[in-house]
C-alpha cells in the first residue's frame, strides 16, 4: 500500500484507557452495541465480537439502573476474557442520577457521552450537566459532547431563529440548524471547562444525518476549536446506502485533516452481524491509506471475457481467509495487515495486477490455457492447475506470512 501523508488538523491529545485520540495519534475506530445493556451476558458477548473484529472503543447505552447496575460486571467479565476495550457510557435524561446512584458503573466506564440537547441543563430543581460533569471530574474521565441534529437544544434553536429573522438578509433554516448545532457544542464545552473539566478531557461530536451537512458542519467546527472531534452520521442507513452515505462524508472531512475517531451507523440487515460498520470503518481508513488493519484483496470485476465464476468464489474465498486469521496473525506478525493479494480473472490485467500486489494469482478467462500464474512481489513462483486451485493458494499465502513478517515476540 502506498503511503498517504495528510496534514491531520491539529487537535488536543485525549486518553481514553489504553486508547489515545487526537495529537496525530492514529484514527481510531469505534461502534456501539445494540444489546440491552441490563442483559449482560448478550451485551459482554457483543462487546467481544466487536473488539474482535477491530473496534477499539464500544459504546454502550446506559439508560436504566437495571443497566448501569450490570457496566461493573460488563467490565469485569470483559478483563476476564483478556478483553481490555474501553467502554463509553451513552447517558440521555438520566445520566447525572445513574452516575451518582452507581459510582462503580461511572468507575468502570472509560468515557462518559453527554448529549446537551437533552442533558436538562435549565433545569430549576437541579443541574444535570454540572453533575455529569462533576462525576467525570471525580472518576478522572474524558466527556465527549455528542450534539444530534435530532435532539438539538430547543431554546437555543429558538433563540438563534428569532435574531436570525431580525438580520436585513436572514439565513436560511439549515443554515442556522448548523450553526446551533456548533454552538451548542462549543458551549458546553466552555460550561465543562468552567466547571473544572481540563481541556483535555473533552471530545466533541456534532452529528447530522446528511452528508451536506455533516461536512459543512465539521468544516466549520474544526476552524473553530482544537478538541478531539468524533466524526459520524448520526444515522447512516442500512445496507449500500448507509455504506456510501457514511463513506462520501467521512472521507472528504478525513481527506482535509478532521478526525480523531470515527463510528459507521449503519442499520444492520434483519438477522445481520453488528460487526459490519466496523468493517466498514476500517475499510474507510485503510482504501484512504490512513490505516492498515487487514490484508487488502484486489479483485476483478469480471466481464464477458471472465464467464466462470471461478475468480469470483476464489476472491470471497481468500478474503473470507484473511479476515478469519486476522485476529491470530495481528498477535503473532508484525506488518501483516498491510500485506495485499490479487485475484484476477483473465490475461487482459491479470499477470500486471498480480504483480503489483505481494502475491496475486491470475486466473483463466474464457478461452484460454486452464492454468493460474501465481505471483509473489512481482515474480512469477509456480502455475496452478486442477481442482485444488483455492487451497493451494492459501497456502502460498500462509508461507508468505509465515517467511515475510517478523514474529511479535522477536520484535518485542
Amino acid at each position: 500500500m502506498n503511503e498517504v501523508v495528510i496534514k491531520r488538523r491539529p487537535s488536543q491529545r485525549v486518553l481514553i484507557g489504553r486508547v489515545t485520540l487526537g495529537r496525530g495519534a492514529p484514527i481510531v475506530v469505534q461502534s456501539m452495541t445494540n444489546t440491552d445493556t441490563a442483559d449482560a451476558e448478550a451485551t459482554t458477548r457483543q462487546i467481544y465480537e466487536l473488539a474482535e473484529a477491530g473496534s477499539e472503543l464500544v459504546r454502550i447505552t446506559v439508560n436504566t439502573p437495571e443497566a448501569a447496575a450490570q457496566v461493573a460486571r460488563i467490565r469485569e467479565s470483559l478483563d476476564s476474557m483478556g478483553c481490555d476495550v474501553p467502554l463509553i457510557g451513552d447517558f440521555h435524561y438520566n445520566g447525572h442520577r445513574l452516575l451518582t446512584e452507581f459510582p462503580d458503573c461511572a468507575q468502570a466506564l472509560a468515557k462518559y457521552r453527554i448529549n446537551p440537547g437533552n442533558v436538562g441543563r435549565n433545569r430549576i430543581d437541579e443541574d444535570p450537566f454540572s453533575i455529569m460533569i462533576a462525576a467525570a471530574i471525580r472518576h478522572d474521565k474524558p466527556v465527549r459532547i455528542g450534539v444530534n441534529w435530532g435532539s438539538l437544544d430547543q431554546s437555543l434553536v429558538v433563540r438563534m431563529m428569532d435574531e436570525n429573522s431580525r438580520l436585513t438578509q436572514p439565513r436560511n433554516v439549515r443554515e442556522v440548524t448548523r450553526t446551533a448545532l456548533i454552538a451548542s457544542a462549543l458551549q458546553s464545552a466552555q460550561r465543562a471547562e468552567q466547571l473544572g473539566l481540563a481541556h483535555d478531557r473533552i471530545v466533541l461530536s456534532c452529528k447530522v444525518s446528511e452528508v451536506q451537512d455533516l461536512i459543512a458542519v465539521y468544516r466549520a467546527l474544526a476552524k473553530e476549536c482544537d478538541y478531539a472531534l468524533h466524526l459520524g452520521l448520526t444515522e447512516a442507513g442500512m445496507g449500500s446506502k448507509g455504506i456510501v452515505a457514511s463513506t462520501a462524508a467521512l472521507a472528504v472531512l478525513l481527506q482535509e485533516g478532521v478526525g480523531d475517531t470515527i463510528r459507521i451507523s449503519l442499520t444492520p440487515e434483519p438477522g445481520g452481524s453488528r460487526t459490519q460498520e466496523v468493517l466498514v470503518a476500517q475499510e474507510i481508513l485503510q482504501t484512504m491509506g490512513l490505516r492498515a488493519f487487514a490484508p487488502m484483496v484486489t479483485a476483478c470485476p469480471g466481464c464477458g471475457r471472465t464467464t466462470s465464476n471461478v475468480f469470483q468464489e476464489l476472491a470471497q474465498s481468500i478474503q473470507n481467509y484473511l479476515r478469519a486469521q486476522m485476529p491470530l496473525w495481528r498477535t503473532q506478525y508484525s506488518g501483516v495487515e498491510k500485506m495485499t493479494v490479487a485475484v484476477m480473472g483473465c490475461i487482459v490485467n491479470g499477470p500486471g495486477e498480480s504483480k503489483m500486489a505481494n502475491i496475486g494469482i491470475s486466473l483463466p478467462g474464457t478461452g484460454e490455457s486452464p492454468a493460474a500464474p501465481v505471483y509473489v512481489d512481482g515474480e512469477k513462483v509456480t502455475t496452478l492447475r486442477g481442482d485444488n486451485i483455492a487451497q493451494e493458494f492459501q497456502g502460498i499465502v500462509d508461507e508468505y506470512v509465515t517467511r515475510n513478517y517478523s514474529k511479535r515476540q522477536e520484535r518485542d
